[in-house]
């Protein structure tokens, strides 16, 4: 029998795991997780009325949004890099309440990360439909290239990756009439006239056989105005809106930067001219020390409804604080309403900052969605069903499984340690979505040697994490939190000896701080509170994730 603890700490209420009264100790080699739970409170107060939805849509790490409609349904999918499972799809009928339906990347041999960055693999990924098939053309980050995949049913199965044979990045698909084209990011077809100098380039692209033909042509060089230096145009999206084409791409890269730029020609292969109000949204111009920003907004993709109303979804940030790189959670999926002026999209004009609550489409409402994606929202895994649910990822393409789900537990066999990109950890996590968290788990581990670890990690990338969880200290058991700060060892923060028996581990996130406490014995020990973990934003760490975190187990 499972009993849920529930207790008051520093002004938090802490939605705790249980354990298991009596539970069978974990084999050698073995651990056994009996209950993950995750409550996650927003840091920005904002109240949604009834006709309103909140921003961001998708919180924490998904980034890079591309979205389809096909007929009443919407599909949205998001980069994962070299988390695997990965480029995660969703499905809504009201384009606010968002259920997820398929990981694209689910088999080990469709793609392999292994020896990859966490901040490389797979990124920007377009998803599109024509003629009873659906499209993702793809990046893969130093792990093959682009390529394109398809499926008759967005839900899967995925095919095996068909490779193209050109350089850059961030394809996406245009269908006009039975004719495809595919746009990227690519060098300029000229020396680069300054850092950041790239260009868009499009080429037909045969659907049937899934292979690029004709002339590959440069229909944008630098961005908006290239006397001005634009930088990382990038993300290309192209559309048809009346007698016009219309080509919207990210521009100033993805930090504080970032814009989206829009483009216009009456033929798809151009010339395309540049909207002479650029950008049709960005955060840039905004005061950098307003209360609770959003910023980095960019990397757009358009859709229109069925009753004729245009949206667009992009990726943001939410900082905690100056710093505008100061975010845990990763870059985010938003939405706001695209207006048509005088020919042109727009997002949002010049000087307005992106708001929290927005109108809700006029379409009928999803019915209740089982797992709630956005606001303030918890769940409890008992591990009780036959499979993990889809938004579970590990770090890097698994080349044997690690983990099983055992009479409701998961249990987890020893992988590569943390940190050594040349493996894949036994590590399996659910991002962290939003800055104030609060995330339980219940194991049952005894170490037979130093260095033995299981419980809790939350993990940037091989350079930036924490492990909170039993180990074995000077040949005895105890409970420590180690960090690595932007390094290739870990630091100690703290530890206290335990007896055996379950002990459940709770870390309380509060943007860069965070407390750490273990229920052991029938007792609540706050380890260690106050402590920094600024060194998992994006500020420190780098790179284009956001913080994952989950079970966790090593023996050296």
């Amino acid at each position: 029998m499972k009993r849920v603890i529930a207790t008051a700490l520093s002004g938090f209420v802490l939605l705790g795991a249980g354990f298991c009264v009596g539970s069978v100790p974990a084999v050698a080699g073995s651990v056994r997780f009996e209950r993950f739970s995750y409550a996650g409170w927003s840091q920005e107060p904002a109240q949604t009325g009834k006709k309103q939805y909140r921003n961001p849509i998708l919180p924490g790490y998904y980034p890079d949004p591309s979205i389809l409609r096909v007929d009443k349904d919407y599909y949205l999918i998001n980069s994962s890099f070299s988390h695997f499972p990965g480029l995660p799809i969703f499905h809504s009928r009201d384009l606010v309440s968002w259920t997820q339906i398929a990981n694209a990347i689910d088999r080990p041999g469709q793609l392999d990360f292994s020896g990859r960055e966490v901040s490389d693999g797979v990124y920007a990924p377009d998803i599109t439909y024509h003629d009873g098939l659906y499209y993702v053309v793809n990046t893969c980050v130093r792990c093959g290239g682009n390529f394109v995949i398809t499926a008759k049913n967005p839900a899967g199965p995925w095919s095996d990756p068909v490779w193209f044979a050109f350089d850059g990045i961030d394809p996406s698909l245009f269908w006009d009439g039975d004719k495809a084209y595919l746009v990227n990011n690519g060098e300029p077809n000229e020396p680069a006239r300054y850092s950041g100098h790239r260009a868009i380039w499009m080429q037909e692209f045969d659907y049937k056989n899934l292979k690029l033909v004709g002339e590959r042509i440069q229909i944008v060089n630098g961005g908006t105005d290239i006397a001005k230096q634009p930088s990382w145009i990038e993300g290309p999206h192209i559309l048809k809106h009346g007698k016009y084409y219309y080509l919207v791409a990210a521009e100033g890269g993805t930090g504080e930067n970032h814009s989206q730029v829009a483009f216009r020609a009456k033929s798809v292969r151009g010339p395309y001219v540049p909207y002479a109000g650029n950008p049709i949204l960005t955060q840039r111009d905004l005061d950098p020390h307003r209360a609770n920003p959003i910023t980095s907004a960019g990397h757009a993709d358009l859709v229109q409804t069925k009753q004729g109303s245009w949206w667009a979804v992009f990726l943001a940030t939410r900082p905690y604080s100056a710093d505008l790189r100061h975010y845990n959670i990763g870059r985010e999926t938003f939405m706001l309403p695209v207006r048509w002026r005088k020919g042109w999209p727009i997002i949002l004009s010049s000087g307005k900052p992106i708001p929290f609550t927005v109108n809700k489409p006029k379409l009928p409402a999803d019915p209740a969605v089982a797992v709630k994606l956005n606001g303030d929202f918890s769940y409890t895994e008992e591990f009780d069903d036959p499979k993990l649910a889809m938004s579970w990822i590990g770090i890097r393409t698994p080349k044997a499984p690690f983990y099983r789900l055992d009479g409701g537990a998961l249990v987890l066999e020893s992988g590569a340690a943390l940190g050594d990109k040349s493996g894949v950890p036994a590590f399996i996590g659910r991002r962290q979505q939003h800055h104030i968290a609060t995330v339980s788990t219940t194991l049952n581990f005894a170490p037979i040697k130093n260095g033995d670890r299981a419980g809790l990690a939350a993990f940037q990338n091989d350079r930036a994490f924490l492990f909170f969880g039993v180990t074995e200290i000077d040949g005895k058991p105890a409970v420590a939190l180690y960090v690595r700060k932007n390094a290739t060892e870990d630091t100690l923060i703290a530890s206290a000896p335990i007896a055996g028996g379950p002990v459940t581990l709770t870390m309380r996130a509060d943007c860069g701080a965070a407390a750490f406490d273990y229920i052991a014995g029938g007792k609540t020990v706050t380890l260690k509170a106050g402590v920094d973990i600024s060194f998992l934003s994006t500020a420190s760490a780098g790179g284009f994730v956001g913080t994952v975190i989950g079970p966790y187990a090593y023996a050296p």
